[in-house]
């Protein structure tokens, strides 16, 4: 029997009749290769047993009772620990945010749904789901993309809007204008010649050098109702209030045909490659071939007013027609980006630019002081000149060129001003 001087010198404070060398250990091992088993291990040394219980033991044997958590495969999101969305403060970076959550709380934290919460618990609670692998950069594209919650996109700024000037760069007075809804009395053509029914008067206008020649004089019993330009340029054809529709050599001034058929005035005319429609205040649309003697060829029935807007498909198969309509003015389709610009009339009389597919909005003209009632583009596409009751023609520079997305800029070829067309 061990006197207490020897259990002092060992170590160990060991109750009477116990010995060191009476004393095992039971611990849990598991074999790399094998289920795990219990086995008992002798200890006869009194270094080993102090080893285990000694606070300065070696960091190699050291054992702790601290469970550390590996956040990102912890799941908060479904119980319901993650905190509720708070406003985003002013100047506040959402997007360097996101990262930051992602990049603390795995990449689960920052894509979670808002139905994790208390209130309803997620349907994955205290479930096993299929984890995604980890991201090894945080720049890597399941971080800053979909998987995060937002788009790579939101790092680029948005391109700021396309200047388009305010102001008509030309001005042109145009008397006997009529501010009538169901008229088409401005039309531009391919060779640059824009045509202006004014009165009982029809006036070309040359683009180029300003040049200002009168077509016809339907006399004091008739009235231009409606011009269009064939898509040549060369032959302009003309509605008249009567009801006829004349075809002139735009070039040679010259009359080539008269054609009847309508009742009462004829307000629209759209040609295609040989078939030139017609509509007009009795409601009909007549289809007239130069070709053949007869006066047209078709009658199309349908409307229940007065037929105000044709035109033809690219393809010459199809033909749209309308009727009354008095909240858009004028439609037209830029021919060089993806946009188009529409007329209206009371109580702004504006002219409106807009993108499409978006429809969002590039530019608010103001200038007319009547409904601008008449639209019309230059064979380049860049420019277009609209008209209103108020006996004025106005040119804007509203589109790019076909090549360059740069605003378009003045080429000095019309000088600024207000002149007259007649």
């Amino acid at each position: 029997m061990e006197s207490p001087q020897q259990r002092r010198k060992s170590g160990l404070n060991l109750p009477a009749g116990m010995n060191e060398t009476s004393l095992r250990l039971e611990t849990f091992s598991t074999a790399p290769s094998s289920s795990s088993s219990f086995r008992s291990i002798s200890i006869s040394s009194p270094r080993m047993i102090s080893s285990l219980s000694s606070p300065s033991s070696s960091k190699s044997s050291t054992c702790s009772d601290r469970f550390i958590p590996c956040r990102s495969s912890s799941r908060l999101h479904t119980f319901g620990l993650i905190e509720k969305d708070s406003p985003a403060k002013e100047g506040g970076n959402e997007a360097y945010a996101r990262i930051l959550k992602s990049e603390l709380f795995g990449p689960d934290f920052g894509s979670f749904s808002p139905a994790g919460s208390p209130m309803s618990p997620n349907k994955n609670m205290l479930r096993f789901k299929t984890e995604h692998s980890a991201p090894n950069s945080p720049y890597s594209p399941s971080l800053l993309g979909q998987d995060s919650g937002f788009s790579s996109e939101a790092s680029t700024p948005p391109k700021p809007p396309r200047k388009v000037p305010k102001t008509p760069h030309k001005v042109l007075d145009a008397p006997s204008l009529q501010d009538d809804f169901y008229l088409n009395l401005v039309d531009w053509s391919s060779q640059n010649v824009l045509a202006v029914g004014l009165g009982t008067c029809v006036y070309l206008w040359t683009a180029s050098n300003s040049k200002v020649t009168k077509l016809c004089d339907l006399g004091p019993h008739d009235g231009v109702c409606a011009v269009q330009w064939t898509r040549e340029g060369s032959y302009i054809s003309i509605g008249t209030n009567s009801g006829q529709v004349q075809v002139w050599d735009g070039t040679q001034c010259k009359r080539v045909r008269t054609m009847g058929g309508h009742q009462t005035r004829t307000g629209v005319l759209a040609w295609n490659s040989r078939i030139l429609a017609s509509g007009s205040r009795d409601r009909n649309i007549l289809q007239h071939d130069l070709r053949v003697s007869d006066d047209y060829v078709s009658k199309l029935v349908g409307h229940k007013s007065e037929v105000c807007g044709l035109k033809w498909s690219h393809d010459d198969r199809e033909l749209a027609s309308g009727g009354n309509d008095n909240q858009v003015c004028n439609l037209s389709w830029s021919k060089n980006v993806n946009e188009l610009v529409s007329t209206h009339g009371y109580s702004q009389n504006q002219i409106m630019v807009w993108k499409y597919p978006s429809l969002a909005k590039v530019a608010t003209l103001t200038g007319h002081s009547l409904r601008v009632l008449y639209l019309a583009t230059s064979p380049d596409g860049q420019t277009i000149v609209t008209g209103a009751g108020d006996e004025t023609l106005r040119f804007w520079n509203i589109f790019p060129s076909a090549k360059a997305p740069a605003p378009v800029k003045d080429t000095g070829l019309w000088s600024m001003g207000r002149t007259y067309i007649r």
